[in-house]
């Protein structure tokens, strides 16, 4: 469903320095300087996946959403999405894709959604009773039935990103670009819509392509992840194994009944935290069952869990040390 292939977008940035005679100066004589947000990225996308596209800030994340979204060309490489060009704007290729960002809104401010939901069955042309269907089921599924006929700005933020998806669902698209789309919300409203998101994908089989800082939404919503830094592609495959191998232990809680006497975690362990009625240890993945066992058997334990590390400190790990390469393999 999408393509790239040695992708590439060069800014060329005017830099002075502050104050009047470096304005002025730079009026007569300016200095530019080449800014490159991608550097030869490739990959592809199957129809219906989930794919997360992680990476710092400034990392030409937006950038990349921007150029196959078709609101940027491309300095150089080739990309494809559903078959279309991008940058050619066809008309069956707009019909075909969706872009939500978390920072930006297609709603109208002063109006309530349901304006806009009626501008947008205008604008791609729907048919009423095709786009009613599609309306209600959007309504249903988000829950916002009683938020249609508030004005845009009387709306929280939670509420209004719940009717920017539905807006940018109406025409049922194909390709889902999504920037950011949980930034900014409370934990709850978070998991709703991240639940929104894997069930419309589930329902329709579309391909969804998410940018996020919230490892949560990425653990919930996408088994393979594409990371880029600095505008070049660093890792392409499934999430698990990138945390297998950036981080292979596993992270074991401990609760106490009384406080365990001095010594006895020593033995289990790498402890990464501990407190008179707690404590959180490292250990490897092969030994996790003996440390579970000598736990049981040596501390006073009111409950145990095991997990995995997690994803944030994997993936800063990851983006600060040494890297596999695309598909897990090793970096040269």
């Amino acid at each position: 469903m999408i393509r790239v292939k040695s992708l590439s977008k060069t800014y060329r940035v005017h830099r002075r320095p502050p104050g009047l005679g470096a304005a002025l100066r730079s009026l007569v004589r300016r200095n530019y300087e080449d800014v490159h947000a991608l550097r030869e990225v490739s990959f592809a996308i199957a129809p219906g996946e989930r794919v997360g596209f992680l990476g710092p800030n400034g990392a030409g994340k937006t950038t990349a959403l921007k150029i196959l979204s078709g609101l940027l060309y491309p300095t150089s490489g080739e990309v494809s999405v559903g078959g279309f060009v991008p940058q050619e704007r066809q008309t069956d290729f707009l019909r075909m894709i969706t872009l939500v960002m978390g920072q930006k809104q297609q709603l109208l401010w002063d109006l309530p959604p349901a304006e806009t939901f009626a501008m947008n069955r205008a604008l791609f042309d729907l048919p009423k009773r095709e786009a009613d269907v599609v309306e209600n089921e959007l309504v249903e599924l988000l829950q916002i039935r009683p938020l249609l006929g508030k004005p845009c700005r009387q709306l929280s933020l939670g509420e209004r990103m719940k009717c920017e998806l539905a807006a940018a669902l109406l025409h049922r698209p194909k390709v889902l670009f999504l920037d950011e789309p949980t930034i900014g919300l409370d934990v709850s409203m978070q998991a709703q819509m991240r639940d929104f998101i894997r069930r419309h994908n589930e329902a329709t089989g579309a391909t969804i392509l998410l940018t996020s800082h919230y490892m949560a939404d990425v653990a919930a919503l996408c088994p393979r992840v594409i990371v880029i830094d600095k505008g070049h592609l660093i890792y392409d495959g499934e999430l698990k194994s990138l945390a297998r191998r950036i981080r292979p232990e596993k992270r074991i809680t401990l609760h106490f009944s009384t406080v365990p006497a001095p010594g006895a975690l020593d033995r289990l362990g790498n402890c990464v935290e501990r407190s008179d009625t707690q404590a959180i240890l490292s250990v490897r993945a092969a030994a996790v069952t003996d440390a579970v066992r000598a736990a049981l058997e040596h501390l006073p334990i009111a409950d145990i869990s095991v997990e995995d590390p997690p994803l944030e400190e994997v993936m800063r790990e990851f983006l600060a040390g040494d890297r596999p390469a695309k598909g897990g393999e090793s970096a040269p």
